[in-house]
Formats: C-alpha cells, structure tokens, sequence
C-alpha cells in the first residue's frame, strides 16, 4: 500500500509538468480556435535546448529555463506570422495542416542533424524519503516549477493589460476590434505565449525523462488527453487534467506493463468525449 501511495505521488508529481505542457496547447486553442501541431516539435526544442547548454555551457538545468522562456516566445511569434496568420479566419482544417507543415520540417531538420539518438541530463537534486521509497529530487523541483509558470499564466491572464485584452479578444474578437484592441498582435502574442509554455515544459521533462529527437510526438498526444480532461480553452484546467493523467499513470504502474498505459491513457480519452465533448472542465467556447 504505501508502494502504491509513493506511486501516486509520483505521479501527481510529473503530472503537474504535463499540465502545463498541455497549457501552451489550451491556451492557443482558447484564444484563436486553432489546434498547433507544432506543439511536440516545440517541446523537444525545449529539451534540445536544455541538452546543448547545458553540455557546452555547463549551466543549471534550471538556469536555461530563461532562456526557454524566451526563445519560445519569439519561436511562437514566428510561428504565428509563418503558418497561422493567414489561415485565420479559413476552414480550422487549414491552419492544422499549415502547423502539421511546420511540425514536419522542424521534425525533418532535427532528426538529419542530431538523428534519432538518446539524450540525457544529468541533474543532481537531493530527493525526499518516505520510507522505503524515496521521491526524486527533480520530479518535486520539476513539480514546483511546473505550479509557479502556472500561477505566472493566471496572473498574467486576469491582472495584466495584455492578458486581459488576450482574454476580451478570446471571448469576442470582432467586438475587440471595435473597442481598438490590437486583435492581430494580441493573436501573435497569444501563440508566442503558449509555445513559450510548450518549450520551457520540455526542458523541465528534460531534467526528468531521456528523450530523442521524436519524443514530442508522445507528450503531443498526452497534451491533448490533458486539454480534453481539462476542458478546451481552459489553461487551469489542463492543469488540473495534468496531475489527473499523472495520477492515472502513477495509480496503473504498479499493476500493468508500462507499455499499458498510453493505452490506457487513451481509453480515458475516448470515454471523456463521449461522456464530456467539451472536456470535464470546459468553458463556454471562445473563454479563458
């Protein structure tokens, strides 16, 4: 019994990084209604990024989260300019495959430069024991880093300018424009935002997991597991539906073959949306 207590800890642990990995991805649908399929190949430039700096530079892992921050922001504000703004307003079909395009190119120049092989970090935190079991020390700071990113993004949603003009545009662009809110910037700040929230997320799983060059097609999929649990357009949701994925994985570990779990991980999706379409958490459509 306490194996399984220390196993759902764990997990609430690691689900908190999936929370606000699946974040960035709510967040973007929330505001614009676009599904970004880049957000994989966003959250292994994350963990690229951890591993090339902290090999050449020898810097904290946690010091590049920085520089994740920021280099996914403007990454996101590219992306937008590139693949997302001239779709808006189109078919949701097209700006899905205009991402899914990007998403293949930054997958095709990764893999030829680095190929497919394992990284790894190495990351001395002391851990905490309970018992027999001890909890790593990067999971709890993983963890705790994870919750205060999410508490930025709520306070910057509800007690900034910009948030809140992020948020009126969500819930009725044209009136937006009407009042002479930026609406395209705040579009363009908006997805910078969430692959900001994708890229600083991957470095964290890069101080807890290895990884490869297509890992982000995995995290991809629990994201959107996570935004279903959450409710779409919901970022406190998601994480919430993060620590309940994590809790799921940490609660059937104990008991299945790890190769198990992704797919029960998918059965819980498919019974949400037939029992939730909107996810368990959902807002009205358009809302943050």
């Amino acid at each position: 019994m306490l194996g399984f207590i220390a196993s759902i800890i764990d997990g609430v642990l690691v689900g908190l990084v999936y929370g606000l990995a699946a974040m960035g991805l709510t967040l973007i649908w929330g505001v614009m209604d676009v599904i970004n399929l880049t957000h994989g190949a966003m959250i292994v430039a994350g963990m690229m990024l951890l591993y090339l700096l902290a090999s050449a530079l020898g810097l904290s892992p946690y010091l590049i989260l920085a520089p994740s921050l920021i280099g996914g922001f403007f990454a996101g504000i590219a992306l937008y300019w590139i693949a997302i703004h001239r779709m808006t307003g189109r078919p949701p079909l097209m700006s899905l495959l205009s991402t899914f395009a990007v998403n293949l190119v930054l997958v095709g120049v990764g893999t030829a430069v680095w190929g497919t092989a394992l990284f790894n970090v190495e990351v001395s935190v002391p851990g905490f024991s309970l018992g027999r079991y001890t909890f790593p020390g990067p999971h709890i700071l993983a963890a705790v880093l994870a919750a205060v990113i999410a508490v930025g993004l709520y306070f910057f949603l509800h007690h900034t300018r910009t948030g809140k003009a992020m948020r009126a545009v969500a819930n009725n662009r044209e009136a937006s424009e009407l009042v002479g809110i930026p609406t395209t910037r705040l579009l363009a700040i908006s997805v910078g935002v969430g692959v900001a929230l994708a890229t600083v997320s991957g470095t964290l799983i890069g101080t807890l997991f290895p990884y490869t060059i297509l890992s982000g097609d995995s995290y991809e999929l629990k994201g959107f597991i996570v935004t279903v649990l959450g409710g779409f357009g919901n970022p406190i949701g998601a994480l919430v539906g993060g620590v309940a994925l994590g809790v799921l994985e940490g609660a059937v570990t104990p008991f299945v073959p790890v190769s198990w779990t992704l797919v029960i991980e998918f059965a819980l999706f498919v019974i949400v949306l037939i029992a939730f379409p909107g996810g368990i958490f959902t807002r009205r459509r358009g809302g943050l």
